[in-house]
């Protein structure tokens, strides 16, 4: 299933103000939060969401984030997320990533992913976060 990405309208103006910092050696910790209600565009930071508990998952932090263009095409790229559950975990439907690194506006979001339909793992269960040759994002 193809699952588009959905920009919140704030990130595009964060990076113009440098909130963020995608490069090698940056501080942005790109985080993933889970939620069971829509986001909306126009939500700016974590404490705007109602989020799901994320007891008895793995990590969530994206891996190997890279901001890079090609002729002028910015591409927001990381590896692929395994979520892995150590027993029963909420039920969710989006997958919100924000950097959980700025304090100033703190957790700021960049955008989030709408799966269709209720996700719920059991104990041993994966979901894989698949990030396809677009990336996270490309333009902003």
């Amino acid at each position: 299933m193809s699952v588009a990405f959905n920009k919140f309208q704030q990130f595009a103006e964060n990076l113009a103000k440098g909130v963020h910092d995608f490069t090698s050696d940056g501080t942005s910790t790109i985080t993933v939060a889970l939620c069971a209600v829509a986001p909306v565009a126009t939500n700016s930071v974590l404490a705007d969401l109602t989020q799901v508990s994320y007891t008895n998952l793995s990590a969530r932090v994206l891996a190997n984030v890279t901001a890079e263009h090609t002729t002028g095409t910015l591409k927001l790229d990381a590896d692929d997320l395994v979520l892995t559950a150590s027993g029963a975990v909420a039920t969710f439907r989006y997958i919100v990533l924000y950097d959980d690194d700025p304090v100033s506006p703190a957790d700021p979001l960049i955008g989030w992913y709408d799966y269709g339909s209720s996700v719920t793992l059991a104990n041993g269960e994966t979901f894989t976060l698949q990030f396809d040759a677009a990336g996270i994002l490309t333009n902003v």
